[in-house]
């Protein structure tokens, strides 16, 4: 036997390694450190697709196909083609008469010449009347026959995906048999809204009628979705045409399903189906720019395709309150873009279900937040960050791995006990293993063999970090730095310091405090105000609660205060700042200087007032005053709070 080896074509490679989601979230992590939000966060990187995949298509390059198709179809021709078919036919059937009347000279010759002459000029009523005429010219018959033809086919076809192909050839007995489908399929529908209906039912009806549904439904419910979908978009075709056009096609419809004997069972189905199906779009209008002419057929199928992109390209877009990857209907693409565009859509799937059931995303009231474990990750790649543009090897640099979490090592060790951070000893700990199982076979561990290396207590610091959350702060494009430089200092002091406690307020009409699992999804407040009375009043109460901590107070603002707080817990706010404002501030500052508190000030912008205001907290409290750009405000803020911790 020969075997001959080659590229896996039919879907995803089953091979290949699964999607590393914490790229993903790393991805995200950039816009999210750059001032978006985890929603739009997410968003993008669906829209831009999956990072280092092959042939893999995000929801962009979906989009754009989808929009592409969309144009196509628009420009594929005009609605009215069965009318123009329809009217095209029927002269040539009257022509082909009056050529056979001419030349005979009885009076009925003439006769039927002046009945031909008086017919209606509507296409609809003139068929009707003709629907008895005797034809003297057997031509003239055949093309009236055809001309009916060509109606029942593209009125059923409309119905019917499919319809059209088993009529092309109608006799009785097909016209029956579409009667008897018609009426079996009535009643499966009346028993199912009486809960009489089961699976065997419809498996029996499709054993019977399948080959007249190619969309192979599975059951019930898909054959409702395939029927009324194609009967809302006949609904749209009529909507779409002009007054005159709607009533002629609307009554030649009637008249072609009259002489079906479907004019009854059509009614009811059509009625069903509405009652099952009203969220479809039945009545709206739509327009097409073609210049070819379509039948009813073609056009029903095109506007059915075109509802189906429109929907859509509203859930690709996911720019909705709660949108979700699950919002895309998989069918839908399928129908539209092919196989390949689904296993994209399944792979983008997966990212946000991999995120959320790793532990990363989580939904809390249809809101999409990120979990304290990937703040801690994104904190710590903010911190990174902030330490990639440090100079190396500086002294007192905390990019360390080799000293415990507590201080410095002392070079003795202790049993390990429950809650300990500081280094494991190995080379002690395996000794203890050895002495304990002898010499001579596998070093087996347990617990009270475990020892860690002793490191120097340091000395505890109660942190504040108070950042501006006003509307200036985004309008500066200083926000994105803020929340940055937020994230990197809470996983410092939470990975190096631990025994520190810091508080991050974020502040502008009013003042609050920022948990750690909030800070990545923080936004900017748009509202006016800074009132920075508000936010040293509560980082006071927190150095309060720790008074035998080190004190450590970072301010990052871009503007003088404009708010304070009033003895009934409103905000005042007012430009150009009023003295009582100042004053109430200044008098907090003045607070922090008896807890020999060092306020450390961080400007993010050149204005006079700002100086003016900075440089009096400066002089009043001995603290110092920074003037970063917003690329450097990480560098200064954490650069700033080791050198006071190394002080310290």
């Amino acid at each position: 036997m020969s075997y001959r080896y080659g590229e896996y074509r039919d879907g995803p490679d089953p091979l290949a390694p699964p999607y590393d989601v914490r790229s993903a979230l790393d991805r995200m992590g950039d816009a999210i450190l750059s001032g978006s939000n985890p929603a739009h966060a997410l968003r993008d990187l669906l829209k831009e697709g999956l990072p280092g995949a092959r042939d893999r298509r995000g929801l962009e390059d979906l989009l754009r196909e989808v929009r592409r198709r969309r144009r196509e179809l628009r420009e594929r021709g005009r609605l009215d083609g069965t009318l123009e078919r329809a009217r095209a036919l029927l002269d040539k059937a009257i022509g082909q008469e009056r050529a056979e009347l001419f030349p005979d000279p009885p009076d009925e010759a003439r006769l039927r010449e002046a009945e031909l002459a008086a017919l209606p000029d509507d296409t609809a009523s003139a068929i009707r009347e003709l629907g008895t005429y005797q034809w003297r010219s057997a031509a003239a018959r055949r093309t009236f026959e055809e001309l009916r033809d060509l109606l029942r086919r593209e009125v059923l076809d409309s119905q019917f995906r499919g319809m059209r192909q088993s009529l092309a050839n109608p006799d009785p007995a097909a016209m029956e048999r579409v009667r008897e489908m018609m009426s079996d399929l009535n009643d499966m529908l009346d028993r199912d809204s009486r809960g009489e209906h089961t699976q065997a039912d419809f498996e029996q009806f499709m054993s019977k009628y399948g080959d007249m549904f190619p969309e192979s439904p599975r059951n019930l419910e898909e054959l409702v979705d395939a029927l009324a979908r194609r009967a809302a978009a006949t609904q749209r075709l009529l909507a779409s045409l002009t007054p005159a056009q709607r009533e002629e096609l609307d009554q030649l419809i009637e008249q072609t399903l009259q002489q079906a004997g479907l004019d009854e069972q059509m009614r009811r189905l059509g009625e069903s189906l509405y009652a099952r199906r009203p969220d479809l779009a039945w009545n709206t209008p739509e327009r097409l720019s073609g210049d070819e002419p379509m039948g009813m057929s073609d056009a029903v199928s095109a506007l059915d395709e075109l509802a189906d992109l429109t929907q859509l390209e509203a859930a690709l877009r996911q720019d909705y309150p709660g949108a979700r990857m699950d919002d895309i209907d998989e069918a839908a693409i399928r129908r539209a873009l092919g196989r390949s565009a689904v296993d994209d859509l399944e792979a983008l799937k997966q990212i946000e279900r991999e995120l959320e059931q790793q532990g990363y995303l989580l939904r809390r009231r249809g809101k999409l937040e990120l979990t304290p474990k990937a703040v801690r990750r994104l904190g710590e790649t903010a911190l990174r960050r902030v330490f990639a543009s440090l100079e190396s090897g500086r002294r007192g640099d905390h990019d360390q791995v080799d000293a415990g979490s507590a201080g410095e090592l002392t070079g003795s060790t202790r049993p390990w006990r429950f809650g300990d951070e500081q280094p494991i000893d190995v080379v002690r700990t395996v000794i203890n293993g050895v002495r304990r199982g002898g010499s001579g076979g596998t070093v087996t561990l347990s617990v009270d063999d475990f020892e860690v290396a002793e490191t120097e207590r340091r000395t505890a610091a109660a942190v504040c970090l108070l950042v501006d959350l006003s509307y200036s702060m985004a309008l500066r494009g200083t926000w994105a730095a803020a929340k940055q430089t937020a994230m990197a200092l809470q996983a410092l002091v939470t990975s190096k310091f631990p025994q520190d406690s810091v508080q991050i307020i974020g502040f502008s009409n009013y003042a609050r405090v920022l948990q750690p699992d909030e800070l990545a999804g923080l936004e900017w407040d748009m509202v006016q105000g800074t009132n920075l009375h508000h936010a040293l009043l509560i980082a006071g109460r927190h150095l309060d609660r720790h008074p035998d901590f080190e004190p450590v107070v970072l301010v990052v603002t871009d503007g003088e205060p404009t708010a304070h707080l009033r003895r009934n817990g409103s905000a005042a706010f007012e430009w150009p700042p009023t003295q009582e404002t100042l004053e109430l501030t200044l008098a907090e500052v003045d607070k922090m200087t008896r807890r020999r508190a060092t306020l450390n000030v961080f400007m993010l912008a050149d204005d006079e007032r700002l100086k003016e205001f900075v440089n009096e907290v400066g002089r009043r409290n001995g603290g110092r005053v920074f003037s970063p750009g917003a690329d450097r405000l990480g560098e200064y803020v954490v650069s700033d709070f080791l050198r006071t911790r190394r002080t310290r």
